[in-house]
């Protein structure tokens, strides 16, 4: 699967999805408050806002006055998070599947990942890097589709393979296809146990009762199984 087909949906989406990612309920009622549940105290603390599309998450974390540095693959997300912020972070734009060589070691207190590592096939590059950035007992957090929710919903017939999927959003404007690899249980947790981690939380998250008033078929559905999963990994030191 081309990273450019993935690049160039969130391109096309960026306008959109920043307009809309306030109160769009899978974001702001489902996937975000359960999300930041698993972060502990952020004042004074350096973060990583890792596929930070328009920035939300790093404008919820500069109000709680942490210190964040953003990237996203999509130029469009980046101008869009750096108008969201008023230059209160740094942002770049960069391949979540490629080494940060700009970014030091042991420079972070938290990486938050949400919502993106369904569009990376090997895990393992990205999750090394994520260690090598966190300070010892640094915490990593990340949230992605549920790999039940997806076996599912994806029609698959081949649970332990990781293999390319393909879905149409129209959530956002106009329809776009969107990409990406659906994976088992395993596949999600391993990368994690294999790369210096701990899971310390998981999440099956539930929606808050605002989703219901704007979607109450999805938040029926919600209630009934998880279409997401929240992580929150710890860094081991080493041995």
């Amino acid at each position: 699967m081309s990273k450019k087909k993935i690049k160039q949906a969130y391109e096309e989406l960026a306008k959109n999805y920043n307009a809309l990612i306030d109160h769009k309920p899978h974001n702001a009622y489902y996937d975000r408050p359960n999300t930041l549940s698993l972060l502990t105290d952020v004042k004074g603390k350096s973060i990583l806002d890792a596929a930070c599309g328009p920035g939300k998450y790093t404008q919820i974390l500069i109000s709680k006055e942490a210190n964040v540095v953003g990237f996203d693959i999509s130029p469009q997300m980046i101008k869009y998070a750096k108008e969201r912020n008023h230059n209160s972070a740094t942002f770049f734009v960069h391949d979540l599947t490629k080494p940060l060589k700009t970014l030091n070691d042991e420079s972070f207190d938290i990486v938050l990942c949400a919502l993106a590592m369904h569009y990376i096939e090997d895990w393992n590059t990205t999750i090394q890097e994520f260690y090598r950035v966190l300070k010892p007992n640094g915490h990593l957090v990340i949230s992605i589709e549920h790999p039940f929710f997806e076996y599912i919903y994806f029609k698959s017939t081949r649970y332990f393979d990781i293999e390319p999927v393909q879905c149409t959003w129209s959530g956002f404007g106009n329809p776009i296809e969107i990409h990406s690899y659906r994976r088992s249980l395993h596949e999600c947790i391993m990368p994690l146990t294999n790369n210096g981690f701990y899971i310390d939380k998981l999440i099956e998250p539930k929606p808050l009762k605002e989703f219901e008033k704007l979607d109450p078929k999805h938040y029926k559905e919600l209630n009934e199984f998880p279409a997401f999963m929240c992580i929150r990994a710890i860094k081991k030191p080493k041995t």
